[in-house]
């Protein structure tokens, strides 16, 4: 998110015009990650913890909210769910409003994952007409023939039918184990540990590392999480660019 100056954002919280706000800000009763607020300041709300007379300044429902978070294994991608011992809401307790993942990882699975409180924005990342890829980085067991790569490429018998054609490289190989590249265009359950099982080389390790063109930073350490930029959100394509209000 641009950052925007301060009493813009109170305005636009309901702490009352931006005059009114101005003067909360000069009455030394707004904080900006625990220090004074100065007049005329900018903030990123995704980022920066803003506070008034000590109680969080909350976004109104609907403001849009784009994340990123770099899953680590372990959680499990839902809101809630009582049987599992983590989920990755655990991760984003400090984030600037209530959000939910676009997609999912499963649990030994490690990567990208995006998260929002914008519907629309999630249903046009998420629907199958737009077959946005998705990339990832998976250590199999052992060293797949050739004929097995391709039929990785050219799509694997599920019990669900048969996969669509991905695109599959080989980055390294090992003894006893082989790095792969795999771009898929659709998103069955578990689909890339399925289809590596079916082939005889079942899925050692999984990380996305990308969705569309948006790749997963290298600083962003497994557990850690920030808002999606606005040249990010761009990356996102073909989904349409969202409007932050």
């Amino acid at each position: 998110m641009e950052p925007l100056r301060l009493q813009k954002w109170l305005a636009h919280c309901g702490y009352g015009s931006r005059r009114a706000c101005e003067q909360l800000i000069q009455q030394g009763r707004v904080a900006v990650n625990g220090a004074p607020a100065a007049l005329g300041m900018k903030v990123d709300p995704t980022r920066d913890a803003i506070t008034v007379d000590g109680k969080p300044v909350q976004p109104p429902q609907g403001a849009p909210v784009y994340l990123m978070l770099h899953k680590p294994r372990g959680y499990v991608t839902t809101r809630k769910d009582p049987h599992a011992p983590r989920t990755v809401m655990e991760l984003l307790k400090d984030a600037p409003a209530p959000v939910f993942p676009v997609g999912r990882l499963d649990a030994d699975s490690e990567g990208l994952l995006l998260f929002t409180n914008d519907g629309a924005f999630a249903n046009r990342l998420m629907h199958p007409r737009y077959k946005l890829p998705k990339t990832y980085r998976v250590w199999v067991a052992g060293v797949p023939s050739e004929r097995a790569l391709r039929q990785l490429r050219e799509g694997v018998p599920l019990d669900d039918g048969i996969t669509a054609p991905a695109q599959v490289k080989r980055l390294r190989a090992e003894r006893d184990r082989t790095l792969l590249e795999i771009v898929l265009h659709e998103g069955r359950k578990r689909q890339i540990r399925r289809m590596c099982q079916a082939v005889g080389h079942p899925v050692q390790r999984l990380v996305r590392i990308a969705i569309g063109d948006l790749r997963l930073p290298h600083d962003l350490k497994p557990g850690q999480w920030r808002a999606l930029t606005d040249a990010e959100l761009a990356q996102l394509a073909p989904t349409k660019r969202p409007n932050r209000r």
